[in-house]
């Protein structure tokens, strides 16, 4: 095995590890909180600070890493999750919304300077001899299983606070991740990913134009998912098609759990394998326009009450699948059109927009749905890849 191998799985078993415990906290308060008594809308508030301190962390993050290494960002956010994770075990009278949203910001912070270390580390582990065809793969299969084991944190989370109770799996996770840290920092080198050259604050924001493009393209996608996905959507199978509330997390689960599958199998399904080549603007921007056709379908269909749960649970699955080829196209982009030494400040830059996208999604999903149902989210999440695919028209081919 060669060392730049052992490197990414290291890299990829720290960050399986993380977003375990990642999708475990989410699951672990929602459902929480919604047996103390919180709404819906209000449980999705929580995770308010949660994505805006993701805007924050990537913009800072990807400048950190060029300065002192993305190894070392990377244990910086498994500390930061351990802290939060160790916050929110504290007496029940202590939690109270402001207490849970500041937790909620660490893990936002530590989430965030993990994943940005994580996907800025395979360009600089990649030989600069290997084929765009290989660096694809390798994204595609990190991030692709990192949103299959978010979706079974949910799980996880669930089952943990059903044998444990809330502080007892609280316990369990943040004891996990500190040994998963301990463990990372022992195997990885020092410095990888550490820019020659010490960029200055000002350069976090990109001069490319592909990469504003790509970014500009990438809030909007993730704004169309987190529209209807976050408030929305859960509030929507409780209260209208009265499921119950492991009903609905286990429909999470295994929305995203399906979606990392497909994501990481994207190269495969796209056939990027032969002549060393990879994905290009052509290729974000057809697969947009097919995903905006998605939501507008299933929000006819739902208005003139056409079998409405099995064309919203099934329409939602295949907006997953295509959703995951988008993904993992924009996620190998940024990564492929960023030169090494400015790898994790792009990836940060970009990020941080994904970020702002999902957080203008959290927003309107309990605003839209509060004044025009869920048709009315999924209208704007077909506006915003709509909107996603025009921009990718500025992308290189």
């Amino acid at each position: 095995m060669t060392t730049a191998l052992k490197n990414y799985l290291v890299v990829t078993a720290g960050y399986w590890a993380f977003t375990i415990t990642d999708g475990a906290i989410r699951m672990l308060v929602v459902l929480y909180f919604h047996l103390l008594g919180y709404s819906p809308f209000e449980v999705a508030m929580l995770f308010l600070f949660y994505e805006f301190f993701g805007i924050v962390t990537n913009l800072v993050g990807g400048w950190l890493g060029s300065r002192i290494g993305l190894n070392l960002t990377m244990h910086i956010g498994m500390a930061i999750q351990v802290i939060a994770l160790a916050m929110l075990m504290v007496p029940e009278s202590w939690l109270s919304v402001v207490y849970v949203m500041a937790a909620q910001a660490l893990s936002g912070i530590a989430k965030d300077l993990n994943k940005m270390s994580a996907k800025a580390s395979v360009k600089t582990l990649l030989p600069q001899h290997e084929s765009e065809t290989k660096l694809f793969k390798w994204i595609a299969v990190l991030t692709g299983s990192k949103n299959a084991l978010k979706g079974a944190g949910f799980f996880i989370g669930a089952l943990l606070l059903q044998t444990l109770e809330f502080r007892g799996a609280l316990a369990v996770l943040s004891a996990s991740l500190l040994l998963v840290l301990i463990i990372t920092m022992l195997l990885l080198p020092s410095g990888l990913g550490k820019s020659k050259a010490k960029p200055k604050f000002t350069q976090v924001f990109s001069k490319a134009p592909a990469i504003n493009w790509l970014s500009a393209a990438r809030f909007f996608l993730f704004g169309a998912r987190d529209v209807w996905f976050v408030v929305a959507l859960p509030v929507y199978l409780y209260s209208v098609f009265n499921w119950s509330f492991m009903q609905v997390g286990s429909y999470l689960a295994l929305w995203i759990i399906g979606y990392g599958f497909i994501q990481a199998s994207a190269p495969k399904l796209l056939r990027y394998s032969h002549h060393g080549k990879g994905p290009d603007g052509n290729t974000a921007k057809l697969w947009a326009f097919i995903l905006a056709l998605i939501p507008a379908f299933i929000a006819i269909a739902l208005s003139y009450d056409v079998q409405p749960q099995l064309t919203l649970v099934t329409g939602l699955i295949i907006f997953g699948a295509i959703f995951a080829i988008n993904s993992a196209v924009h996620s190998y982009l940024i990564v492929a059109w960023s030169d090494k030494d400015k790898v994790s400040m792009n990836v940060g830059f970009y990020y941080m927009a994904n970020a702002g996208g999902r957080l203008s999604g959290t927003v309107l999903s309990g605003l839209i749905y509060q004044t025009q149902g869920l048709t009315g989210c999924l209208w704007w999440s077909s506006i915003f890849v709509i909107i996603a695919a025009f921009l990718s028209i500025k992308l290189p081919r």
